[in-house]
């Protein structure tokens, strides 16, 4: 059985095929076979003048999922290829919440399209999503809730829901509201389904489920979800009155996106750019970081140039120059990505900040004595030279020491400034432990062995 990366390259190899052979029917044959997922996961490995005849041939009833399950840039240029009609029948299979993803990334001019082509509910709706930020419980929630209430029978729910004829999709619990629409509980489908018809919704609900408020952020809503095995929670207002839901799919999503930020944000990338972007936008979006990046160099550079004569002197100095520095800037690195993700997950906070720092100074100080007495060792057999090899160990020391420090005191810092951690973190650690290490190898050795 071919594996799924196997199936996507022959999937790929065949719409190729049929594009350039204007095979019309084997092109629609193999979109209809798809889901909508795998539909925008093909768009966004064709080049863009391909895409448009992928397009043009969705089933329009499918139209809305594609388009939210493409990332942000390719969701951009396709929009851009579409007309009103079109945009507007795609928002009618749309949750709430996707459709405020959706009209996030529209002008102007197509959302008051879209707006004017809803009815009065899901506007209503739809403002109180996009009232909250979109990383917040609220900007996730969609309002297909399905409540009872918590004084009714049993058998009252299962006519009740009989009577609907189908649920919300992940749906494995009611949530139980009294009059005012003040949350009260959860009921689990599995107790509806197996317990006694006369038994009151008060006597087997949930009384203390997972909630989430509207602000709480995304982040600490993933956490919950993988914490607790949710398939679905309740949002509140500030008053306790139910306005949402929050469900899985969701969830996933939302800890794609991060992984998928972690990776690219060190290397200075969007996450939602997309791969086959004009040259000219892709060069100047990657020339901001690689700018950034010359002036760290730079700086670097300025510490050597200050000890121009001591390395004139002792030309093993430029040998031994990049162990220091690659050292302290791998450990700084291991470092930074623990106090990043930490703070992501929630599991590092102002409340804990000195106990990891203390932490992360001990690892830092340990392994930079075991690795001193390493390269002091290799470099006294390597130039028969005890002297070098006592302050290539010292200089070691002092940079794995400041490397751990600086590993976790830049992100909190950062956070604490408003900047992202995982944008700004690298780069600065990496000039960090450049600089300490050059001006700590460099210093010592003016000072000791000339």
């Amino acid at each position: 059985m071919p594996s799924a990366e196997q199936e996507k390259e022959t999937l790929l190899g065949r719409v190729n095929d049929a594009l350039e052979g204007k095979d019309n029917e084997l092109l629609e044959m193999l979109l209809d076979d798809m889901h909508p997922a795998d539909i925008a996961d093909l768009l966004e490995s064709l080049p863009p003048e391909k895409r448009e005849a992928i397009l043009n041939r969705v089933d329009p009833d499918l139209l809305g999922e594609v388009l939210i399950e493409l990332s942000e840039g390719v969701r951009e240029d396709l929009i851009d290829k579409i007309d009103d009609l079109q945009l507007v029948a795609a928002t009618k299979t749309l949750e709430t919440d996707e459709l405020a993803d959706l009209i996030a990334g529209l002008p102007q001019d197509r959302v008051a399209e879209v707006l004017f082509a809803l009815d009065r509910q899901t506007r209503e709706r739809l403002d109180t999503v996009m009232g909250y930020p979109e990383d917040s419980a609220g900007g996730l929630m969609d309002m297909d809730a399905v409540t009872v209430r918590q004084n009714v029978n049993i058998d009252v729910v299962q006519r009740y829901l009989r009577l609907r004829g189908e649920l919300p999709e992940y749906t494995d619990k009611l949530f139980v509201v009294n009059s005012k629409g003040e949350l009260r509980g959860a009921l689990r489908l599995t107790d509806i389904l197996t317990t006694q018809g006369d038994t009151r919704v008060k006597d087997i609900m949930d009384p203390d489920p997972v909630i989430f408020h509207a602000t709480d952020s995304a982040n600490a809503v993933a956490a919950a979800f993988e914490r607790y095995n949710l398939i679905s929670a309740p949002v509140v207002d500030e008053d306790g009155q139910l306005i949402g839901r929050i469900t899985i799919d969701d969830i996933v999503d939302v800890i794609r996106e991060e992984a998928d930020h972690d990776v690219m944000a060190r290397a200075g990338l969007d996450e939602e750019a997309d791969i086959f972007a004009p040259v000219r936008k892709t060069t100047r979006d990657r020339a901001v970081w690689l700018g950034i990046n010359l002036i760290t160099a730079f700086i670097a550079s300025a510490v050597i140039a200050q000890f121009q004569g001591a390395i004139e002197k002792i030309v093993a100095l430029a040998v031994l120059m990049p162990v220091v520095a690659s050292m302290g800037g791998n450990a700084g690195i291991q470092t930074l990505t623990i106090a990043v993700r930490g703070l992501a997950t929630g599991t590092i906070s102002p409340a804990n900040a000195m106990r990891v720092i203390r932490h992360e100074l001990l690892v830092g100080g340990l392994n930079g004595l075991i690795w001193a007495l390493v390269i002091a060792a290799i470099t006294v057999l390597w130039f028969h030279d005890v002297k070098l090899g006592l302050v290539i160990a010292a200089a070691t020391f002092i940079n794995l020491i400041a490397a751990a420090l600086a590993g976790v005191l830049l992100p909190l810092g950062l956070k604490k400034a408003g900047i992202d951690p995982a944008l700004a973190g690298g780069v600065t650690l990496t000039t960090v432990a450049d600089v300490v290490g050059y001006l700590a190898f460099l210093g010592l050795a003016a000072a000791f062995l000339l």
